[in-house]
């Protein structure tokens, strides 16, 4: 049972690795159309698509004799809060092999929403529907979500029913190598914002935003960018802002209890009587961490979670751009950001999913700091040489992300210039 700080301290501790050992996670969400309608697709039709996805080896995952998520191997797809579907994929050693991953991904999905009549959108916001359009499923603790979350944050709706993200996970060796990568991370959110932008579209008109999803995890229960993330954060001090963070719920068996009113000290204290006062275990620790919506978070790897979906083709280069970085070029990326004030970083964050490129930090654009850090990865990418058959290494992964820089045109914008064309909405489904 965990009851004390140092217990949290060693779990962190516990995911320390050695270098070659390293992995690399993605997790990257896409939202559902019926075709025919253009609405999203309801769990009805999710239960068609999983049925056909055991075709190619998926297994499927109940509770309470629903289907909600399918594994294969290391690989899960879930199910979100308004039916978007997320891979989570393998712990994969280099980007060649999470690419080819996220590919494979790709062909079998298309089998299958093919033959169902199904469109894929990859955008960081639903540009269709209003919220009250979007179909519900019987994941029991989306319900308590659903109740529970628009208490803390105005948007925190929009951020369940109508954002997708793309995630990735990266290791540490050490404690002090955590606090480096933390503190690099938290610093370039803004940056990832600009570069990653792809949400510009909502309620088939332009937002007036690069990236609405980012406006709307800013104004999400539990999320946002904490200013002490900015400064040089250890395993203490995380397990500090876990134990003084808001349950959102608890699990007992097969039910969720709302935390409503008890922070996770509350816990470990044994004080809520709802759940008969019983002591956290490493399963409620490992619930806790995951329901900690910020922009980057702690578990036994870190999160990063400040980008917006992106089509098939930019899926790898967020994940290739941020090893370049942190597995290849640690210390130079470090010694770049490490005098920031952190003000100005907020200022960013805040600024950045309208402003994009335009937004100012320490003096310069965030184009300007997209570049020199695309520099960094690259020569960090070098720095690996890890190669595919071709011979060649991952520094074809950061391309998409060159001509972005080069045309000083995201994702964000070629949205608004194809729909602008004549709002047609069959511009917004993947080709």
């Amino acid at each position: 049972m965990i009851t004390k700080k140092e217990q949290i301290i060693e779990y962190f501790k516990s995911g320390i690795k050695n270098k070659k050992e390293f992995k690399i996670g993605i997790e990257h969400e896409k939202f559902l159309f019926n075709s025919q309608n253009n609405k999203r697709i309801d769990y009805q039709k999710i239960k068609e698509m999983f049925s056909a996805l055991l075709e190619f080896g998926w297994n499927p995952v109940l509770e309470n004799d629903n289907i909600i998520a399918l594994n294969k191997g290391g690989k899960n797809i879930t199910l979100e809060p308004g039916n978007q579907i997320e891979l989570s994929g393998d712990k994969l050693s280099n980007i060649h092999e999470a690419c080819a991953e996220s590919y494979d991904y790709l062909f079998e999905l298309k089998q299958v929403t093919k033959k169902l009549n199904i469109k894929i959108v990859s955008a960081g916001f639903d540009p269709i529907s209003k919220l009250d359009e979007i179909p519900n499923n019987p994941k029991k603790r989306y319900k308590l979500m659903t109740r529970d979350m628009p208490l803390g944050g105005e948007l925190s709706l929009d951020m369940m029913y109508r954002t997708c993200g793309t995630q990735l996970n990266l290791d540490y060796c050490s404690e002090e190598d955590f606090k480096k990568k933390f503190k690099i991370v938290n610093s370039l959110v803004p940056i990832s914002i600009a570069l990653f932008a792809n949400s510009s579209i909502v309620e088939k008109k332009k937002s007036n935003y690069l990236s609405y999803r980012s406006k709307v995890w800013q104004n999400t229960s539990r999320g946002g960018l904490p200013k002490l993330f900015l400064e040089d954060f250890n395993f203490e001090k995380y397990a500090d802002f876990v134990i003084n963070f808001p349950i959102l719920f608890i699990q007992q068996k097969e039910n969720y209890f709302s935390g409503r009113g008890y922070n996770f000290s509350d816990f470990m204290s044994g004080n809520i009587k709802e759940i008969n006062n019983r002591l956290p275990d490493e399963n409620d620790l490992s619930t806790h961490l995951s329901t900690i919506f910020t922009e980057n978070r702690l578990k036994k790897y870190i999160e990063l979670r400040s980008m917006d979906t992106c089509g098939w083709d930019c899926l790898c280069a967020g994940p290739a751009f941020n090893v370049g970085m942190l597995y290849g070029n640690l210390d130079e990326v470090y010694e770049l950001i490490s005098n920031w004030d952190k003000d100005k970083i907020i200022n960013a964050y805040l600024e950045a999913p309208q402003k994009g490129f335009n937004t100012q930090l320490m003096g310069k654009d965030l184009l300007y700091w997209s570049s020199i850090l695309l520099d960094l990865s690259k020569k960090g990418l070098e720095k690996r040489d890890i190669v595919n058959k071709s011979g060649k290494n991952e520094t074809l992964f950061l391309n998409h992300l060159q001509k972005v820089i080069d045309n000083k045109t995201t994702n964000a914008h070629h949205m608004i210039i194809k729909f602008s064309k004549d709002e047609d909405l069959t511009e917004l489904y993947d080709k």
